[in-house]
């Protein structure tokens, strides 16, 4: 048999392998889930994280896992989505190998302290509105709470063009939180931002977001 003969039929067991190897896996995983029952996507932390830790993107990519395991096994408040975490604390210190659930999660700022944020005496309070498109604004990290931005509101009136508007000028974002993918279906703002405001204009804000088909915050030169 020639050299190239024999390497054909190598390639040809290879081939072979591969697919026996992966119908063998597929019925394991079949099997599993026969046994164990109905399989269900969760995060599992694989470096400790200690308490008061904020997580961001980073942490996301270096520190969590994904896995499937059953439902009977996986906490009811058991996050499926990393990015659900984006910008929250750690309550308390989660070790290695630990499901990360809803409940050793907090708000990176509390409503006191985002309402500590506004200088007293002024008529200024927060409020939250969903935005679209923040994720810039968002990869500044600390220094986003400090920035000042214009809100602008697109409209999509139904058969003609829409239009851009800007209802809030020059106010200062507190904080800026990714929401959850489940909490954001159907919708195109993907982003919770919260804004010192005056009273008038967080009502103006409240008005264009029950009628906006977007909402965008547009940062301060």
């Amino acid at each position: 048999m020639s050299s190239r003969a024999r390497a054909a039929g190598f390639a040809i067991a290879a081939v072979l392998c591969a697919i026996a190897s992966a119908g063998i896996a597929a019925g394991y995983s079949d099997s599993v889930e026969q046994q164990l029952g109905e399989l269900r996507r969760v995060v599992v932390v694989s470096d400790p994280l200690e308490a008061g830790e904020t997580i961001g993107r980073d942490t996301v990519r270096r520190r969590f896992e994904l896995r499937e395991v059953p439902v009977r096994f996986a906490p009811p408040d058991a996050i499926a989505e990393p990015a659900a975490a984006i910008g929250r604390e750690t309550a308390i210190p989660i070790p290695a190998g630990s499901y990360l659930m809803v409940s050793q999660l907090e708000s990176a700022r509390s409503p006191g302290e985002e309402q500590s944020a506004i200088a007293p005496g002024t008529d200024l309070q927060p409020i939250e509105i969903g935005v679209t498109g923040a994720g810039a604004l968002a990869s500044l990290g600390p220094t986003a709470g400090q920035l000042h931005v214009d809100v602008a509101v697109a409209t999509q009136p139904n058969g003609v063009n829409g239009r851009v508007d800007v209802v809030a000028a020059n106010v200062r974002l507190i904080a800026l939180v990714e929401r959850p993918s489940e909490a954001i279906s159907g919708e195109t703002a993907d982003w919770t931002a919260t804004l010192a405001v005056n009273r008038e204009t967080a009502l103006r804000l409240i008005e264009a977001e029950s009628f906006a088909g977007e909402i965008r915050l547009i940062p301060r030169g």
